[in-house]
C-alpha cells in the first residue's frame, strides 16, 4: 500500500521486450538502495515488482495488462517516472490510501502557473466512466501523486500543484496529450458495490457498471 507521496522522480534506461511481456529498467539514486529482489515500488502509480536490482537501477517487468492499461505504454528512454516505495505499518499517511492498481488513463491537458500566485492549476481531462468516483475536494492519484480536486467540469478534473510537487515528480515533463495514470478513491468503489449489494466474491467492474447503466 502506498500514500501518494512522491520520494524520488526516476529515469527510464529502457524497456526490453522479452516472451511478450516488458522489462522496464529504472535508473535511480535513493530507493533503489532500499529495495531487494521481490519488493514493490510504485512507478507513476504502477504497483510493480523490483525483479533485478543494481547500484543505481531496478528493472520490474510488464505483463500485457499493465502495458495496455497504464501510461507506461507511451513512456520512451530518458523519460521521468514518479518513484514511491510502500509505505511502512508505523509510518504516516500523508496522503491518501493508494494501493497501485491502476483504473485507468486520463489525459493530461496543461499545468499552468495561477495568475498572481507561485501555485499552479493542473487540468486533467478523465475517462467518463470513472468520474462516478471523483468528487470535489476529494483525493484522487494522477501519475501515482496524491492530489486534492479542486474544480469538475464534466470530465475535466482540475487540482492546485504547489512549487514543491512540480519540482519533485514528473509533471513537468508531460506534454498535452500524454495519458496519465489515475487511481480514485478505493473507499468509493466498495461503497458503490455494497450500496449495488453485491456479494464479496461478485466480480464487479467500471466496465460492468456502464453496462448496466448505474
Amino acid at each position: 500500500m502506498f500514500t501518494g507521496i512522491i520520494e524520488e522522480v526516476g529515469r527510464v534506461a529502457g524497456i526490453v521486450q522479452r516472451n511478450g511481456n516488458r522489462r522496464l529498467t529504472v535508473a535511480a539514486a535513493q530507493l533503489n538502495q532500499q529495495l531487494k529482489q521481490g519488493d514493490s515500488i510504485a512507478v507513476s502509480g504502477v504497483c510493480l515488482t523490483a525483479v533485478e536490482i543494481t547500484p543505481t537501477s531496478f528493472a520490474a517487468d510488464l505483463a500485457a495488462e499493465t502495458w495496455e492499461r497504464t501510461s507506461l505504454s507511451r513512456v520512451k528512454k530518458d523519460a521521468l517516472v514518479n518513484l514511491e516505495l510502500p509505505m511502512q505499518a508505523d509510518g504516516r499517511f500523508g496522503g491518501h490510501i493508494v494501493q497501485g492498481h491502476v483504473d485507468g488513463t486520463g489525459k493530461f491537458l496543461a499545468l499552468d502557473r495561477i495568475q498572481g500566485a507561485h501555485d499552479y492549476w493542473l487540468r486533467i481531462e478523465i475517462p467518463p466512466e470513472l468520474a462516478r468516483y471523483v468528487i470535489f475536494k476529494g483525493s484522487l492519484c494522477i501519475e501515482g501523486i496524491s492530489l486534492t480536486v479542486a474544480k469538475i467540469e464534466g470530465t475535466e478534473v482540475t487540482a492546485a500543484i504547489i512549487p514543491h510537487t512540480v519540482k519533485m515528480t514528473n509533471l513537468k515533463s508531460l506534454k498535452r496529450g500524454d495519458p496519465v495514470n489515475l487511481e480514485v478513491d478505493m473507499i468509493a468503489k466498495y461503497v458503490e458495490k455494497m450500496i449495488r449489494g453485491e456479494s464479496a466474491n461478485s466480480s464487479l467492474t467500471v466496465e460492468r457498471l456502464v453496462s448496466e447503466g448505474f
